[in-house]
């Protein structure tokens, strides 16, 4: 199982992004999460903003928060 994590530095929070990937022997997939965080700079809370099981998501999450900044952010929260 591999696991990956980016942040995002921000100027009033951070947002880290969780990639979890699982494979079987022959490079099928298994299981994919990726999850979307909000991070308290102060005292490292994480609020889950938004998860997806389709696979690639993360990529695009991340490409929408560099691209829009807050925007995404606000954009996310209002669909959950």
């Amino acid at each position: 199982m591999q696991v990956s994590t980016t942040t995002i530095p921000g100027m009033t929070f951070f947002v880290q992004v969780e990639e979890v990937n699982h494979r079987d022997q022959f490079g099928g997939l298994i299981c994919y999460l990726a999850s979307l965080y909000r991070l308290d700079p102060k005292t490292s809370a994480r609020h889950l903003v938004r998860r997806s099981r389709i696979p690639g998501t993360a990529d695009e999450m991340k490409r929408e928060f560099h691209r829009d900044g807050i925007r995404a952010f606000r954009r996310l929260e209002a669909k959950s």
